[in-house]
């Protein structure tokens, strides 16, 4: 009986570097074991798309390829070890925590951020102390590697990204806010909270208010709707809270939908220019907020703000959300005076709520 793996395994030796290359792919949908060394040493094959050939062949065998593909980090060839550590950041787990853990200090940055990447994907805690140095990386793919890992470690990483929150270095500060923030842990929010009122840096800042809305906790609500009252945090602040989803915002963002009281700023600036369209994006960013927390006090002003050109797309789309509870309130609107594009939203709106052409309120025909 003829052994198929064994005849693709021979032909990666052979001249053609198509027929190693098919060889290579062949391989990687049969997934046999036996093939994961010939297909290692393709990392080092003259040809790149053989040697991707190699890689997605070794990717897709998955498992079994671990342990030999870790060895490669540790090649005196530097493609070799970006390849090896590209492979593992879809197929590591714990066997090659150690050497994924060293290649951290590579001077190769296209390694240290595939290593990143994969320890993200292995999640151990024992990875924590070598990755928090990475956040003040001099490469930014590096940095966001790093902070997304730690992110996935999860609860492990938490002790040491709120001591990097105090950094002297505001991208550590920087990309610590980030991964609190996308690891969901509410044991963060007082911290990020500090960051908020207290950090000097303006995007520190900014991403403490994002993180916040990644976490979801409730007790940030507060401290958000103090936030709003400064112009350059308004925006970020307001969609937070439609993240976080709690009801106590909804009159807050009322308020800001239907321009009521913006902040001192805005009203001072002569003119229209850049402080107006700020606002409008904050008037948008509330109906998108109010929609998401779904509480039908903001029905009426989500109404009338879909007479306003700037938030009328916004409004529509949080209206539609409500479901068939808006419909009696849209029906009317269709007889008002003829405004294609407002008629336009409001039938969109009514078909995204349920209500088809020829029924009534009731759902008759």
């Amino acid at each position: 009986m003829t052994d198929v793996v064994a005849e693709q395994i021979a032909a990666l030796r052979d001249e053609d570097w198509a027929i190693r290359g098919e060889a290579a792919d062949l391989l990687g949908t049969f997934k046999d074991p036996r093939a994961v060394v010939p297909l290692v040493s393709l990392l080092r094959d003259e040809d790149r798309s053989v040697r991707e050939a190699a890689i997605e062949a070794l990717r897709a065998i998955g498992a079994p390829a671990v342990e030999t593909v870790g060895t490669c980090l540790a090649e005196a060839d530097l493609s070799v070890q970006e390849s090896a550590s590209a492979i593992l950041t879809t197929i590591a787990d714990e066997r090659v925590l150690a050497p994924l853990i060293k290649a951290l200090l590579s001077g190769d940055w296209i390694v240290r951020m595939h290593a990143a990447k994969a320890l993200g994907r292995v999640r151990s805690a024992d990875s924590v102390e070598s990755l928090i140095p990475l956040l003040q990386d001099k490469v930014k793919a590096v940095r966001e590697e790093a902070a997304a890992a730690l992110a996935a470690v999860g609860d492990a990483a938490i002790p040491s990204l709120l001591k990097a929150l105090q950094h002297e270095d505001w991208l550590v500060r920087l990309h610590a806010v980030e991964s609190l923030g996308k690891a969901k842990s509410k044991q963060a929010v007082e911290s990020l909270l500090s960051v908020l009122f207290n950090d000097q840096d303006s995007a520190v800042r900014e991403d403490a208010i994002r993180a916040l809305g990644e976490i979801g906790d409730p007790q940030a609500v507060e401290y958000l709707c103090t936030a709003m009252r400064e112009p350059g945090l308004r925006t970020l602040a307001v969609e937070a809270l439609g993240r976080i989803g709690d009801p106590r915002a909804a009159p807050v963002l009322i308020d800001v939908l239907s321009g009521a009281g913006p902040p001192p700023a805005m009203r001072t600036v002569a003119g229209c220019g850049d402080q107006w369209n700020e606002e409008v994006m904050t008037q948008g960013a509330a109906a998108r907020a109010l929609g998401l927390i779904g509480d039908e006090m903001a029905i009426p002003s989500l109404l009338a703000a879909l007479h306003q050109t700037f938030t009328r797309a916004e409004a529509a789309a949080a209206l539609a959300k409500f479901g068939a509870k808006v419909i009696p309130f849209l029906l009317p609107m269709l007889n008002e005076p003829r405004d294609e594009n407002l008629l336009f939203h409001v039938r969109e709106t009514l078909a995204s709520a349920g209500w088809r052409t020829g029924r009534s309120r009731t759902g008759t025909h």
